[in-house]
Order: C-alpha cells, then sequence, then structure tokens
C-alpha cells in the first residue's frame, strides 16, 4: 500500500496534487511520501516483536538525509556501505550505535572514521578486510564489534545482478570455512566477535531462500556457540521484494517474513537485525515527467518523456518495470493503446516501457513511473549533461524539496580547465 491515490480526477501525493508539485519545481522530479515510509519501516519493525531486533534501514536505497533523518527519528538503525552513506546518516541524527557498516571494499580510512565516530558492528565481508580492521582498530586502542557476512550458497532466485548469496558471487566468506575464519578473528587484537551476517539477494519474492539461507545460519549460530564464541547478534540482511506492478506480483508481507523468522531462529536468544530498503522506500516514492513530443513512427508510435535513463536506470540496467500512469486520470473506458515511452537521451537503451498499454497522453501532460523511490535518485547521473532532478518530500497537505535541482552554471563549475590549456 502507498499513500498516491487519484483525487478529482487527480494524482495525489497525500494531499497534494502532483501538478502543484511540477508548478512549483518543474519536471521531472522526485516525490517521497512521509506517511508510505512511516508506514512500511513500522510494519518491520512490528513483524519481529516481540524478538529483540534493530530494523536497519539499508541507505543505498535512497539516502536523501530528509529519509534518513525521518526513519531515524522513527528509531531506525542504518545500513550503509560506505563511509559517505556512513556520514549521511550522522549527518540525519543517527547515532553510531545504530549504524551497521557493510560492504565488500571498506578501506582503512574508512575503518578509522567509523570506529572514531561510533559504529554498532562492521559486517566483515573477507580475511583480508578483517585483518586490515584488526590492524586499524589496535592502532587506534579501539575494539571493532564484527559479524562475519557468510555466504550460505543460496540462489534467491533473483536478478542475476543482485543476486548476492551464491557461491560465485563476491560478497561474504564461503559457509564452510566459517568456524576457520570465525576462530582467526577470535585472536585478533582489536576485534570482538558479535554475530554472524548474511544477505543474498534483493528483491525476492519468495520465502523459501531466505529459510534456507536461516536454517544454514542457525546450524553454524550453534556449531559457532559450541566452538565458544559469543554469538549475540545475527544479521539477516534485506531483500524482500515489492509489487513493481499492481496485478500479477504478490511478494510475502513483512508479517509472513517475521513469522518464518521467528520459526527458524527465535529459540537462539539472539537480537535480529533486518536490513530492508527497498521495501521500506520503493513504494514509496514516484518519478514525474513530462510528455515532450507523441511521435508516431512507421511501426509503433513513441511518447517522449523529459526524464531519461540517467534519471531512472532500473529499466535500462535492469529491464525493469515500472507502471506507469498518467497524473491526470483517464476517463473511465476510454481506449488504450501501445507505446513506447522513452527519454531524449542519445542511447536506444533509453527505454522506459516498449508497448505499453496506456490512455491516451499528449505533449504537455504529465506521467509518473510507480515505485521510484528506491534505487531511483541514489543511481542517477548528469549523463549527457543533464541536471539531477530535484527530490520533494510530502507529508499531508504540505511540501519540501528536499534536494534542489543543480543549475547548468553549478554543473559545469565542478570542472576546472588546467593552466597550460
Amino acid at each position: 500500500m502507498d499513500h498516491f491515490l487519484y483525487k478529482d480526477g487527480q494524482l495525489h501525493a497525500e494531499d497534494v496534487p502532483m501538478s502543484d508539485i511540477a508548478t512549483s519545481v518543474g519536471t521531472p522530479f522526485y516525490c517521497y511520501s512521509a506517511a508510505t515510509l512511516t508506514r512500511h519501516f513500522t510494519l518491520f519493525k512490528e513483524a519481529l516483536e516481540p524478538m529483540p531486533s534493530l530494523v536497519c534501514y539499508a541507505v543505498k536505497a535512497n539516502s536523501n538525509v530528509a529519509v534518513l533523518k525521518l526513519l531515524g527519528d522513527l528509531g531506525a538503525g542504518m545500513d550503509v556501505v560506505s563511509i559517505g552513506e556512513y556520514l549521511r546518516a550522522k549527518a540525519a541524527g543517527v547515532p553510531g550505535e545504530r549504524i551497521v557498516f557493510s560492504g565488500v571494499g571498506k578501506t582503512p580510512a574508512e575503518m578509522r572514521m567509523a570506529l572514531d565516530g561510533g559504529i554498532r558492528q562492521f559486517n566483515v565481508e573477507s580475511e583480508p578486510e578483517l585483518e586490515a580492521l584488526s590492524i586499524v582498530a589496535a592502532s587506534m586502542g579501539a575494539e571493532a564489534p564484527i559479524t562475519l557476512r557468510v555466504n550460505p550458497d543460496v540462489d534467491a532466485g533473483t536478478h542475476e545482478k543482485i543476486s548476492t548469496g551464491r557461491k560465485e558471487d563476491k560478497f561474504g566468506v564461503p559457509i564452510s570455512r566459517a568456524r576457520e575464519i570465525y576462530a582467526r578473528a577470535a585472536k585478533l587484537p582489536g576485534i570482538k566477535v558479535v554475530g554472524i551476517d548474511m544477505h543474498i539477494g534483493s528483491q525476492l519474492t519468495d520465502l523459501a531462500p531466505f529459510e534456507a539461507a536461516y536454517t544454514k545460519m542457525a546450524e553454524l549460530t550453534r556449531a559457532l556457540r559450541a566452538d565458544g564464541h559469543q554469538i549475540t547478534r545475527l544479521d539477516l540482511g534485506g531483500g524482500l521484494g515489492i509489487p513493481y506492478t499492481r496485478s500479477n506480483e504478490a511478494p510475502p508481507l513483512p508479517t509472513d517474513y517475521g513469522a518464518m523468522v521467528k520459526r527458524v531462529l527465535g529459540d537462539l536468544d539472539c537480537e535480529i537485525e533486518i536490513e530492508p530498503g527497498r521495501l521500506i522506500a520503493g513504494n514509496a516514492g514516484m518519478l514525474v515527467t513530462q510528455v515532450i513530443y507523441r511521435k508516431q513512427a512507421e511501426e509503433r508510435e513513441f511518447l517522449i518523456v523529459d526524464a531519461a535513463m540517467n534519471d531512472l536506470i532500473r529499466p535500462a540496467m535492469y529491464g525493469a518495470h515500472h507502471d506507469i500512469l498518467p497524473v491526470t486520470e483517464a476517463e473511465p473506458g476510454v481506449p488504450l493503446s501501445p507505446v513506447d515511452l522513452v527519454g531524449p537521451i542519445c542511447e536506444s537503451g533509453d527505454t522506459f516501457a516498449k508497448q505499453r498499454a496506456m490512455p491516451p497522453v499528449k505533449a504537455g501532460e504529465l506521467v509518473a513511473f510507480r515505485s521510484a523511490g528506491a534505487y531511483g535518485a541514489v543511481m542517477a547521473s548528469e549523463y549527457n549533461s543533464r541536471l539531477l532532478v530535484p527530490e520533494v518530500l510530502v507529508q499531508g497537505d504540505h511540501f519540501a524539496v528536499i534536494r534542489q535541482r543543480p543549475t547548468y552554471d553549478e554543473m559545469i563549475a565542478r570542472d576546472s580547465i588546467p593552466a597550460w590549456l
């Protein structure tokens, strides 16, 4: 469920007409609903009760500081994968003891900054990283709390580019060597083992892969405790999918996920950490764009819009589907016709949808891409020297711009010409 609905024939974000935002900030723009973000976070939090738990929002999904502030004020922890994301979380007021540092390529400089600023734990992904963290922490006279990210060799059955739990993926250490590496970690200076981490992929629409991975996690927990390790936290990662279409997708609900977690891991007396991103932010955001031209070609018709693949890369990168709807509601029974929705970038890949059945939409009218709140703005670029689009947060009947559209002068001023040219 989200809070984007037609009212009196106009698409609204909560109680704000999308057309009003477009008039104020121009197009294209991202729009997020505070009520939807709040609801989705709360569903996860309640799904795990009464187990001791911390919902750590995956900052990579949508890292706008206003979004992080909203979630942090609700009690969310943060899962970060770079020092930049760590600093964003801190800027949003999230304390270090609620920030988990994941990612395969943490540098010593990043480790030092996180230890200095406060950190809940490092989710360590490799033996070289473990050794590097030990050196950094010991040199600071600090103790780094760690989990080891264990790769359970479970195929999540999701897109190739977002599957992370198979033995051929770059993430984590093989589960077959976990006990050996934990034994090494226990002997290293500056390292404190606190738990186990797993994350098998993103956009999962079936609980079976989760259950298979968590069953292995439970077995490993018991084995590590038998080896003498204090395993008090289980970081389950994220990955629960969202419905990108309104018709045929029905991913499991957070309540179903929570029930499975309690059944598989509930007897271990561990604090549970989960790292949802997409399910919290995905359907809490839309990308709104204006039709520039309606073009009739020899074999098909095109809607050319002012958003492009640099603004929302998921369709070009993953072949991802986003429902697209007119901001002005179509009349009941109006005939639909197939169109290709494309952007203005000089790439054939700048295509959002092919042969999508759409009601009549004319040049100058607005359309909205659903489910664009996660991995939309954060993956945007200035390809073709296009300006990054603004982000807007709605709460009730008012909205605020939470990231301004830069000017062309500001974009160009970041470049510099060497004196010898």
